[in-house]
């Protein structure tokens, strides 16, 4: 069972179907691009050495070459480890020392700076030397996989401040693959995806569906989001599907050109990754029409907790309609999903507790961290640590987002990763992050700073310490200079206070 078999049957059976294109450009059809993951595939084992199971980092912007790559890894029995290209240099290390990766494919703007120990090449995709691989040499036999070997692996953020890799294998890929037909749209040959989200999450784990369907891959020229190049990209592909933050979809609605451009060609935007407010859900209903399907899922459960599907976003007649559009929707149908109290014991409806889920989809734990993969799976159930409550109709609202963590743009930021970064600052005594409610961003990062006896501590210089160590993106927006951080007895921070406090503020 290796999930590269679904290229190459799409390249076989649809070989004259288009499968990539940057923009309005087609780039390869499915027949060219099996025999170019093969050829890659055959390099990757034999010029670069590597040996099944070995890891593979995709450390790239979206681009077009990102499928090939993708797929020839897999393809070569390989694991791929796509890593966040907005990542700090020293977050990117880690990642490759972690997974002891020994070849790297990377944007131009990012293959200098790669290095690691067990790193033995870093390839440039828009290189020369990226060309060479596809220009000579046999296309390669695809290596026979085990359904629980590892294909992808996922880095998210932990609470303990270090990534963590969720082990995703074949079967689970394969089965988030066929849960998006069941459950979030029906895919044909004529349709595409357009990657405005990052293919190293979300976005990526959707080539396959599309893949299985021989539907096209469309990467934007300015290979991210822009409402704009949206509505232009809408005028020259058709049954257009991407996968969106719900702060995209609102940039988009917000957009002038939402009210005038033509959305005929939209076909749906899957949305997650962050909580969706019912009234921009509804201004996007009604400018771009019934095109909205949600999914609730983690790097563990890649794409696959709940779903809430375009018919619960447009029965308006159903009497609880507006609390189905604040849920996350029903369980996958490869899941099962409970809501449990602290002994993983299941609660009643609308009560509230931690979100479990099991099934298909679920990793197999996490990438050399068997006390973190203990910890997440025991009692055979993913431990989401989601807080939410389920309906008597099996509609899962949720209430926090893994407990106290931060989500900016679809992007989830831990607060201990950045209180660590905070507290390397000799004139910092305490240090609590938290987020802000934001229109835009659905959520900003704050922090509270006590200050030792005497010291100075200025916003500039923490603004330097975070831009050293973190992505910018987790960079606190602002520093609150406070006395004392309000604790319980047992000398925890009161979080639920701090947001209190700037509530007030």
């Amino acid at each position: 069972m290796n999930v590269a078999r679904l290229l190459v049957r799409a390249g076989g059976a649809a070989a004259d179907r288009p499968a990539l294109y940057e923009g309005a450009a087609l780039r390869a059809t499915y027949g060219a691009l099996a025999e170019r993951v093969a050829t890659l595939a055959g390099h990757m084992r034999g010029r670069l050495g590597l040996d099944p199971g070995d890891r593979v980092a995709l450390v790239m912007a979206n681009c077009w070459q990102y499928v090939e790559v993708l797929f020839a890894t897999w393809h070569a029995g390989l694991v791929a480890v796509p890593i966040n290209a907005k990542l700090h240099p020293k977050e990117l290390t880690f990642i490759l020392d972690h997974t002891a990766a020994r070849v790297a494919f990377a944007s131009a703007d990012l293959a200098p700076d790669l290095s690691a120990p067990a790193l033995e090449a870093v390839i440039d995709v828009d290189s020369r030397e990226y060309g060479a691989l596809m220009a000579d040499g046999a296309p390669a036999p695809i290596e026979p996989c085990r359904p629980d070997d590892t294909a992808w692996l996922f880095y998210t953020s932990g609470t303990t401040g270090r990534p963590k890799g969720a082990m995703l294998s074949h079967r689970n890929l394969l089965a988030m693959t066929l849960s998006y037909f069941a459950d979030v749209d029906a895919i044909t040959a004529d349709d595409c995806i357009v990657h405005h989200a990052p293919m190293s999450h979300g976005s990526g784990m959707y080539i396959l569906p599309h893949v299985a369907a021989a539907a096209a891959q469309v990467v934007p020229e300015s290979r991210g989001f822009d409402p704009d190049e949206v509505f232009a990209l809408l005028t020259c592909h058709r049954g257009v599907s991407f996968f969106a933050a719900p702060t995209m979809v609102r940039r988009l609605i917000d957009s002038p050109e939402a009210g005038r451009a033509d959305t005929a060609n939209l076909k749906t935007i899957v949305y997650g990754g962050g909580p969706m407010y019912v009234a921009d859900c509804k201004r996007a209903m009604e400018l771009l029409g019934p095109k909205l399907v949600q999914i609730y899922g983690q790097g563990e459960s890649p794409m696959t907790i709940t779903c809430l599907s375009r018919r619960h976003h447009t029965d308006r007649n159903h009497p609880r309609h507006e609390a189905r559009l604040a849920s996350v929707g029903v369980a996958h149908t490869v899941v099962e999903a409970m809501v449990a109290d602290a002994d993983d014991q299941p609660l009643s409806c609308g009560e509230t507790g931690e979100v479990l889920v099991r099934g298909e989809t679920v990793m197999t734990g996490y990438w050399r961290n068997p006390d973190a993969t203990a910890e997440a799976l025991h009692g055979g159930w993913l431990h989401t640590g989601d807080v939410g409550a389920l309906d008597g109709d099996g509609f899962l609202t949720l209430k926090d987002r893994s407990k106290d963590v931060i989500i900016s743009g679809g992007a989830n930021i831990y607060p201990r990763e950045v209180e660590e970064i905070l507290l390397q600052h000799e004139g910092i005594a305490e240090a609590s992050v938290i987020g802000q409610p934001d229109p835009e961003w659905g959520e900003t990062v704050v922090a509270f700073i006590v200050t030792q006896p005497g010291a100075t501590v200025t916003p500039d210089a923490l603004e330097r310490l975070c831009l050293d160590h973190l992505a910018r993106f987790k960079k606190p927006k602002a520093y609150h200079f406070v006395a004392a951080l309000p604790k319980n007895n047992t000398g925890k921070v009161l979080k639920t206070e701090l947001r209190r406090l700037l509530s007030e503020t």
